[in-house]
């Protein structure tokens, strides 16, 4: 049983009976953020309108970094390092880049639960279960959004950040989502303060020694967005 299991076992937020499956797409191109945004931005409009499914769509960007609607410019360490793209998601600066595995996730909250934490702790469960296929403990922290790893070999309070979370609603659909660090290059993350979190770092799964690569990994979150989310297609 994995963590996120143990700490609710009656997770859920699966949509109401005779719903349609998600559509779960894969881009295999780097995906420019602009582009990706007005992408997004359709989808959710026909979304609302009842013309498209649900869609959970797994991407790369190229380098950039994203402001959310809680950043601080102080926290932009190097500004023009790589592109910085203000959005209307919640949160802070966050890094994104090849390797790390972006889910745009929009759901329908009417079908589901009109509850926005709720949401934000089933998308935290799907990433710790993940995780915990490769018997990697991720932790939720409660001043904190994303999920985190303790790492006891570099001392005892030492923690490092391994997935976040920025989300928007409209009208009752989600959109934005997860960024998980499969194996991008750390060090881009040095031209800003992740999240705003100056003492803690960042790691990923090849990081922890775990030789994975995107389409392995795909299979596994995929795997575990059913088990909280329902079918998928």
């Amino acid at each position: 049983m994995s963590p996120a299991d143990r700490d609710s076992l009656a997770l859920k937020f699966l949509p109401e009976s005779g719903s349609a499956p998600v559509e779960w797409t894969i881009s295999d191109k780097l995906v420019d953020y602009e582009t990706a945004l007005a992408a997004m931005n359709e989808r959710v409009e026909r979304i609302i309108s009842g013309d498209a499914p649900e869609q959970v769509w797994l991407l790369e960007h190229p380098p950039l970094y994203t402001a959310g609607t809680s950043a601080d410019d102080s926290d932009l360490v190097s500004p023009d390092r790589f592109p910085v793209y203000r959005t209307g998601r919640g949160g802070q600066h966050t890094y994104h880049g090849p390797g790390q595995r972006v889910a745009y996730v929009m759901l329908d909250l009417k079908r589901r639960q009109q509850d926005v934490r709720a949401f934000v702790a089933a998308l935290e469960a799907w990433l710790i279960n993940s995780l915990w296929h490769y018997h990697i403990r991720g932790e939720r922290r409660e001043d904190r959004v994303g999920v985190w790893v303790r790492r006891p070999d570099r001392g005892a309070q030492v923690e490092d950040k391994i997935a976040a979370i920025g989300i928007r609603v409209r009208k009752w659909v989600t959109f934005h989502g997860i960024s998980f660090n499969v194996e991008p290059d750390l060090e881009h993350f040095s031209g800003i303060i992740p999240c705003g979190v100056e003492e803690h770092g960042v790691t990923s799964l090849v990081d922890l020694g775990i030789p994975v690569g995107l389409a392995e990994n795909d299979s596994v979150l995929r795997a575990e967005f059913e088990k909280i989310f329902g079918d998928t297609r």
